[in-house]
C-alpha cells in the first residue's frame, strides 16, 4: 500500500505527500434513504488513513471472510495548500485538482458497528479501502457542476453531480478546516450518490468524470 503516489492524468507525479483522506457520509439525500439512514443536519465526517489508498487502475483485491464489500463512487478533491479555519474563498484556492475514488465499505461490518453505536473505521479504513484515480487540474472543471458515473460490466450503476450534494464542495472543505487542519496532499472524498452495492470477483468497473477522466479497474 505504501507505494501510492498522487499522479496527474498524464502520468506525471504530483509532488505532494499522501496525507489523510477525509470522507463525508450521506452527502446525497437519495443515498442516505437507500440505506435507511437519516439525512444528517451537518456534515458527517470520518477519516481513512494513508494506508487505505491504492491506485484505482490496479486490480481490486477484496478483503476475505469479512462479508459484503460495497462500492461507493465519489468525487475526490486534492488539497494543495494548508487550511485552518478557512473562508470559502481560501478553501477554493486550496483545491489543486479533482479525481474519482471508491470508498470501499465492509457493509456487514458497518451495519454491526452502527447498531452498537461504534465508529466505522473497521469497515472503512482497511488497507486498499480507497482506490484513487489520477487527478485533473481544477481549471479543467467547474466545481459547482461536476458530473461523474460508474458502470459495472457495461451497466450504469451510479450517477453523481455536485449540484445534488447536500454540502457543496467548497463550503464542505471550509467547514472541515474549522474542525482540523487540511494539509497539502490530503484528499477529501465528497460523498456517494445512490446506487451502491456489493462487488463480485471478475467485475469490470469503469469510472468517468465529465469528458476529462476515464479509468477502469477489475475485481480479482
Amino acid at each position: 500500500m505504501q507505494d501510492y503516489q498522487h499522479h496527474w492524468k498524464d502520468g506525471t507525479p504530483v509532488h505532494l505527500p499522501l496525507g489523510k483522506i477525509v470522507c463525508i457520509g450521506r452527502n446525497y439525500a437519495e443515498h442516505a434513504r437507500e440505506l435507511d439512514n437519516p439525512v444528517p443536519d451537518e456534515p458527517l465526517l470520518f477519516i481513512k488513513p494513508s494506508t487505505a489508498a491504492v491506485h484505482i487502475t490496479r486490480p481490486l483485491v477484496l478483503p476475505q471472510n469479512l462479508g459484503s464489500v460495497h462500492f461507493e463512487t465519489e468525487l475526490a478533491v486534492l488539497i494543495g495548500r494548508p487550511l485552518t479555519n478557512a473562508s470559502a474563498s481560501e478553501a477554493e484556492t486550496a483545491i489543486l485538482g479533482y479525481g474519482l475514488a471508491l470508498d470501499l465499505t465492509l457493509r456487514d461490518v458497518q451495519t454491526t458497528l452502527k447498531e452498537k453505536g461504534h465508529p466505522w473505521e473497521r469497515a472503512k479504513a482497511f488497507d486498499g479501502a480507497c482506490p484513487l484515480s489520477p487527478f485533473v487540474a481544477k481549471e479543467k472543471l467547474r466545481t459547482d457542476n461536476i458530473h461523474f458515473t460508474l458502470d459495472i460490466d457495461g451497466e450504469r450503476r451510479q450517477t453523481g453531480d455536485t449540484r445534488e450534494m447536500l454540502n457543496p464542495v467548497v463550503p464542505l472543505i471550509a467547514h472541515i478546516s474549522t474542525l482540523f487542519s487540511l494539509l497539502p496532499g490530503d484528499v477529501v472524498l465528497t460523498g456517494t450518490p445512490k446506487g451502491v452495492g456489493p462487488l463480485q470477483n471478475g467485475q469490470t468497473l469503469s469510472l468517468e468524470m465529465e469528458d476529462v477522466l476515464f479509468v477502469e479497474t477489475k475485481v480479482v
